[in-house]
């Protein structure tokens, strides 16, 4: 199984933070986000890797040559349109590398416990996306569940109310459904330009066509992730002590 690690935002909310330095290479506490995903994947086995930068590019690739040598497989795929793109075009760029594969997709901007992974990979579900519950507002990416636990709807624009919890950003994907996906992913960027939507649309469209996820309810494990300077400096207050 391989990481696919989605890093070519530019994170315009979090400047100053982030005016010249990618949000993923930005520190709570001694090590950077990338670096505490990294290594809460190689503690669950993950060697191989697969990174799609944009911004700031250069610095990315850098810091994991010289932070991890050889001791992983890492391939480094550059969305050069990064700044009128969105992250599902990023996913789309990795399908030579996903296509027909067992990843674990995660976006590079997340703050959580190493744990988090072990129950992913666990799980007895080929396809699994990870929730966590709390109070919900327009900017987090909502899952909305039927009484069976099925997903049925999954975005920003649903409503609040109805909805479970908020989508973690760290999906398992298996084979069938990876090449599900890239079939879906062809349409929605070679037909019908959706190059700057969300990933999530794809996957709401898969729901209708009979492909989705098992939900795993993770809330009970420390996450946060960190669109703004107020939401870093929360986390370093909140940030467990044995992750610190």
């Amino acid at each position: 199984m391989k990481a696919i690690i989605l890093a070519a935002g530019t994170a315009s909310r979090l400047r100053p933070l982030t005016l010249h330095t990618p949000k993923c290479l930005l520190k709570v506490g001694e090590r950077t986000l990338l670096q505490r995903s990294m290594d809460a994947l190689i503690q669950n086995g993950i060697r191989e890797f697969v990174i799609v930068t944009g911004y700031l590019h250069e610095q990315i690739e850098d810091f994991v040559r010289q932070t991890y040598g050889e001791s992983i497989q890492v391939c480094f795929i550059h969305n050069k349109d990064y700044e009128t793109t969105n992250n599902i075009y990023s996913l789309w760029l990795a399908r030579p590398e996903a296509e027909g594969e067992e990843v674990l997709l995660l976006d590079s901007d997340l703050l959580y416990d190493a744990k988090i992974i072990e129950r992913v990979l666990a799980d007895k579900h080929d396809n699994v996306l990870t929730l966590i519950r709390h109070e919900l507002g327009e900017e987090e990416m909502k899952v909305v569940m039927n009484e069976e636990g099925a997903i049925t709807e999954i975005s920003k624009t649903c409503d609040p109310a109805l909805a479970a919890g908020e989508s973690l950003g760290i999906e398992r994907m298996g084979m069938a459904y990876t090449t599900a996906l890239y079939r879906e992913l062809e349409v929605m960027m070679n037909a019908e330009h959706l190059e700057n939507t969300f990933y999530e649309l794809a996957f709401l469209r898969l729901i209708a066509k009979g492909s989705t996820f098992s939900v795993l309810d993770v809330t009970d494990l420390f996450s946060c992730e960190l669109d703004t300077v107020e939401d870093f400096e929360n986390a370093r207050q909140r940030i467990p002590a044995h992750l610190f």
